[in-house]
């Protein structure tokens, strides 16, 4: 299915002030790339028709972070809230009347697969209003999805103004939309500021959607995961781990051994051929190309190397910017050398 006829809209003006940081939140990096750059990524291969990239708190780093992809920027004054961030890009939406799909720059797990399936849902249901909602056993800091006795979407709640019956709602909302231009931009112009924040919500779309009697399709993300929103140090590391257990196990998949894989530093740059076995506690990172039926014993670093074909790397062997011919070994505790 093509998608060239959505545009989408990534949030990513906040500051993010559970980070402790002067560093905008979408900069922070999460598996070696600031964690905006994993959403693109993942928005890139979707071919939508235009992506705009709303910029607030700091905008000129995030802009010079994101020179060179494919996007435009939209500058949010003040931020006043995620109604208000798509509401700047009101001018820039004016002659597009079909689907916007909005994320948030903070969501660095979110794959491709499932925009695609989410998109699709859209598309084929003709709706309006799509809204990704998952399920998870502790919904702490997450709006809720409040429903009607049919199970259809009544409204969305945040934390800051749930109920305590409400914060018992484990189906949470996952911050990823897709909304007609026309509705969402007449939408967003009626909603108030009543709330905890004193913010304009995106979210309080859905109650205006449901108040004019239009559906607001649910599609549900089977894996919650995806939609980890980082906010917080604590989330940044949870949001490596997952990336780096990922691909991890592609590797794996690939013919590549990884013994206690929790244990082991793998970056994505790093390409390794079927039959090699690493062992624990290594470290491997940069542009490096490894062989095929090499061993990597426990305690090495690689950064930005090339190694050949039935190479045999000794413990606490620490290794940079080197090329290591097939059938070489070395040995254990060797640091920096240049072979080749």
């Amino acid at each position: 299915m093509q998608y060239s006829s959505v545009v989408g809209l990534v949030l990513a003006a906040g500051k993010g002030t559970r980070m402790k940081s002067e560093i905008p939140k979408v900069l922070h990096e999460v598996f070696f790339s600031p964690m905006i750059h994993h959403v693109l990524a993942a928005v890139h291969p979707l071919a939508l028709g235009r992506n705009f990239v709303v910029t607030g708190h700091q905008h000129q780093l995030v802009e010079e972070s994101l020179r060179g992809h494919p996007v435009s920027f939209v500058h949010q004054s003040q931020q006043l809230g995620t109604g208000h961030a798509v509401l700047a890009c009101e001018g820039e939406l004016r002659s597009h009347t079909g689907p916007v799909l909005i994320l948030c720059g903070d969501t660095p797990l979110i794959k491709t697969e499932t925009l695609q399936q989410f998109l699709r849902v859209h598309l084929e249901s003709a709706s309006l209003v799509t809204v990704m909602t998952t399920t998870v056993a502790e919904p702490h800091n997450y709006g809720r999805i409040v429903s009607d006795e049919h199970g259809n979407i009544a409204g969305i709640v945040e934390e800051k103004d749930a109920t305590a019956a409400q914060k018992e709602i484990r189906e949470i909302n996952a911050g990823i939309y897709c909304v007609d231009a026309r509705f969402l931009f007449e939408a967003l112009h009626r909603v108030g500021t009543d709330n905890m924040q004193g913010e304009v919500y995106l979210t309080d779309i859905v109650a205006i959607a449901v108040g004019d009697g239009i559906h607001v399709h649910k599609f549900c993300c089977q894996d919650s995961e995806e939609i980890l929103g980082v906010n917080s140090r604590r989330e940044l590391v949870q949001a490596h781990s997952v990336l780096q257990r990922r691909y991890i196990s592609l590797l794996m998949d690939s013919g590549v051994t990884i013994i206690q894989p929790e244990s082991v530093t793998i970056e994505k740059t790093v390409t390794i051929r079927n039959d090699t076995v690493i062992y624990p506690n290594t470290s491997l990172t940069g542009v490096c190309k490894i062989g095929s039926g090499v061993r990597v014993d426990s305690f090495v670093k690689i950064h930005a190397c090339t190694v050949g074909d039935f190479v045999r790397i000794g413990s606490f062997t620490h290794l940079q910017q080197t090329h290591i011919p097939s059938w070489s070994t070395v040995a254990p505790h060797t640091v920096d050398i240049r072979m080749g």
